[in-house]
């Protein structure tokens, strides 16, 4: 064989088109209009024109906070249309339809909070909105189409979790589940208390370093081999485990700084949440090497018995401390999205468990 036959090909990139952009565009912005128009209290019987906002002058005070958010809003859905304009519409012209994409959503969203007493609708925000999707489309077209969906992000996941992509969705969300504050670091508490409520003690003792050890140990361990369960057996199961958990902590320290102040960024991490986290991490090295059905029923006893634990003992009373100085004034709709999501992840993580153990018993 030549030397000349042994050397790599450049990689071409196929001109297709890219499904998933297109359904993740249509996602953000399905969220933008969820976040936008929540509690949706529409009161049409004002006399008010939808578009009566573009007449009307700017308000008296503007807050750099609200232009930076109207702004980092728009980012990922402008970055997102040039990759589902792909290969129809290519570098500008893929901008332009970031750019019209974003100014007609916001100016949908502008008419609509018309109608929402809660909503004041104005040409900033309208301005703030287009150049965050000028801006998305600006840091994507440098990229190129493989950035997306090829050689770079989608064969990483390809390579983990193949097709199951139920799992990849749980393991993306998870971090945002754990935003909203939680009575325990990565406990399911927000999904319990939202169902059953909260049972009160009283009086009683309880060591709350002991209790949140135990709690975010129990919830990580049975966290993570659940995901482990969606990954191809050759992928790097620990690592990913340990870098999601790594991700999971940096969000959520961004988002205290963000609601609570940076000084108190790290309020939540207490040493019982370190202490579960470490022991949890050692003790999933070992427990990746079980039987998959092993692994399974782990999972399943760690996170339902990690949820009844949750409900058995008292809440930790810095928790509740939190939540009555907790002022949501500027984040309120985002957060109630994040209790959602916190509400929705174990449910649907313990369905698809369910569904993929009934599946696999029907192959064989």
């Amino acid at each position: 064989m030549h030397a000349q036959d042994q050397r790599p090909r450049k990689f071409v990139w196929p001109v297709q088109a890219m499904p998933m952009a297109r359904v993740l565009s249509f996602a953000y912005a399905l969220l933008i209009l969820y976040i936008s128009l929540n509690p949706f209290d529409f009161d049409f019987e004002t006399s008010l024109a939808p578009w009566a906002w573009l007449d009307a002058p700017l308000p008296r005070f503007i807050t750099l906070f609200d232009v930076l958010v109207n702004i980092l809003a728009y980012i990922p859905l402008g970055f997102l249309l040039v990759f589902a304009a792909f290969p129809r519409w290519r570098n500008f012209l893929a901008l332009g339809l970031a750019l019209l994409a974003s100014a007609g959503l916001a100016l949908l969203v502008e008419s609509l909070q018309t109608w929402l007493p809660t909503r004041i609708p104005s040409q900033m925000d309208w301005w703030a909105n287009i150049l965050g999707g000028v801006l998305g489309g600006l840091l994507a077209i440098p990229l190129g189409p493989e950035w997306l969906s090829g050689s770079v992000i989608r064969r990483c996941f390809d390579q983990w979790f193949g097709l199951n992509w139920v799992a990849c969705a749980l393991l993306l969300l998870f971090p945002w589940a754990q935003i909203y504050p939680q009575s325990s670091w990565l406990g399911t508490g927000v999904w319990g208390q939202a169902i059953f409520g909260s049972i009160d003690w009283g009086t009683t003792v309880v060591n709350h370093f002991l209790q949140e050890t135990m709690i975010t140990a129990i919830c990580w361990l049975g966290t993570a081999l659940l995901l482990s369960l969606g990954m191809r057996p050759k992928a790097p199961q620990w690592p990913i485990l340990n870098g999601l958990l790594f991700l999971t902590v940096l969000i959520k320290t961004l988002f205290t700084a963000l609601q609570f102040g940076a000084e108190f960024s790290l309020l939540w991490l207490t040493d019982g949440a370190i202490w579960g986290m470490l022991i949890a991490s050692v003790v999933l090295k070992w427990a990746l090497q079980l039987p998959k059905v092993v692994k399974t029923w782990l999972a399943l006893v760690s996170l339902l018995g990690g949820t009844l634990i949750i409900h058995t003992l008292p809440d930790n009373p810095y928790f509740i401390l939190t939540l009555r100085h907790w002022y949501q004034g500027r984040l309120l709709h985002f957060n109630d999205l994040m209790q959602w999501v916190s509400i929705a992840w174990l449910p649907l993580a313990l369905i698809w468990l369910s569904w993929d153990k009934f599946s696999n018993r029907l192959k064989y």
